[in-house]
């Protein structure tokens, strides 16, 4: 017997528990319920018939015929609806296949074919997304090659022509433009490898403190070299590490590129004599580190937080500051793919002026995904 509360009613996860265990014998949850179903309303039929012949005057061949007629008009309709999804779900790969990934299959069956067509329905999805960033990539990429290129080919050209002299300016101008086009070569390339899984984890321990003062260092260099478009000679850097004995345990290599995108990020975003702050904390793991990168610009809104650390979103114009001459939009990917590769996190955490992004690694010994 199954036991019942004070009230009488079975309980609610014993009645979840049956309903499942009989869930084979539901022709609306099972394809293999519903065969059987087919296979038992036919001799069902077939029984009758023959039944009725031996009791009345019908003849056997008749019973016969009509036995037929009907086992095939039952499995007729069952068959349609079993193969219906299938049928759809071969249109549906047609249509992707002619590059349209934007059709679904309808998905309110409850049995196995149902289950398919939301499985089919998630992996077109997943398609017709991978196929949106493709073409927004080739269209991003082409953009972005075509500026740098278009300016050096039109200072070459009025070199070529005597409409301006190849004097120091001029080729500083064309200098700028070779830098940009080397750039963003060079990030494409680190993500491509990124994408790959081609890029190692190479972690050590290290002090943070002598670390993260040689990245500042080289980003006030290059700040100061006026060989950037996004010079800025007037923002300060500054650099907060606690305690300063503090050691953290990353890949070197891939967490400068973390650092110094995000301090590039936050230079080019900051007001005229502005501050940039490089914060460093102990995490909560033995070997973690928290490192926080604050400037004093105009912030990010609340609602494209989410999407900084896409490719080539470069942010909207009330973002952007005096520095600011639209970059590539792949700085923060590439900082995020790094932080990923250490399998820790990174977003833009709440600061009542200006933009605070945090990076969070786990510290230790990690093995390559």
């Amino acid at each position: 017997m199954i036991p019942v509360p004070g009230d009488g009613r079975p309980p609610q996860g014993l009645w979840s528990r049956l309903w499942e265990a009989l869930r084979p014998l539901d022709p609306y949850r099972s394809v293999k319920a519903a065969l059987g179903a087919l296979v038992i309303g036919s001799v069902v039929i077939t029984t009758f018939l023959v039944f009725v012949a031996i009791h009345s005057a019908t003849e056997l061949r008749v019973i016969t015929v009509f036995s037929i007629i009907a086992s095939l008009l039952i499995t007729q309709f069952v068959a349609h609806g079993l193969t219906a999804p299938l049928d759809e779900m071969t249109a549906v790969t047609r249509s992707m296949a002619r590059g349209d990934y934007t059709r679904r299959v309808r998905a309110g069956r409850r049995d196995e074919f149902g289950d398919l067509a939301e499985a089919f329905n998630r992996m077109a999805a997943d398609l017709e997304a991978v196929d949106t960033h493709r073409k927004e990539l080739v269209a991003n990429v082409s953009h972005e090659l075509r500026t740098p290129i278009a300016g050096l080919r039109a200072v070459l050209e009025n070199v070529v022509d005597g409409v301006s002299a190849p004097d120091p300016e001029t080729m500083r101008t064309a200098l700028r433009q070779t830098e940009r086009l080397g750039r963003l070569v060079e990030q494409l390339l680190d993500l491509s490898r990124l994408d790959n899984g081609v890029v190692p984890l190479h972690a050590r321990r290290f002090e943070v403190w002598p670390y993260l003062a040689g990245v500042l260092k080289e980003a006030s260099m290059a700040c100061g070299s006026g060989s950037s478009p996004r010079a800025r000679k007037d923002v300060h850097l500054h650099l907060d590490v606690s305690p300063p004995e503090l050691t953290a345990h990353a890949d070197a290599e891939r967490l400068h590129q973390v650092v110094a995108n995000l301090v590039d990020n936050a230079v080019k975003h900051s007001p005229p004599h502005g501050r940039v702050t490089v914060r460093a904390r102990r995490g909560e793991g033995a070997q973690s580190l928290a490192l926080e990168v604050v400037d004093e610009g105009p912030g990010i809104p609340e609602a494209e937080r989410h999407r900084v650390f896409e490719r080539f979103n470069r942010g909207s114009g009330a973002s952007q500051g005096p520095g600011a001459d639209g970059g590539t939009g792949l700085g923060l990917a590439i900082a995020r793919w790094a932080v990923d590769l250490h399998g820790g996190s990174i977003g833009v955490a709440e600061s009542p002026r200006g933009c605070r992004i945090k990076v969070t690694l786990p510290g230790g010994p990690r093995e390559p995904s």
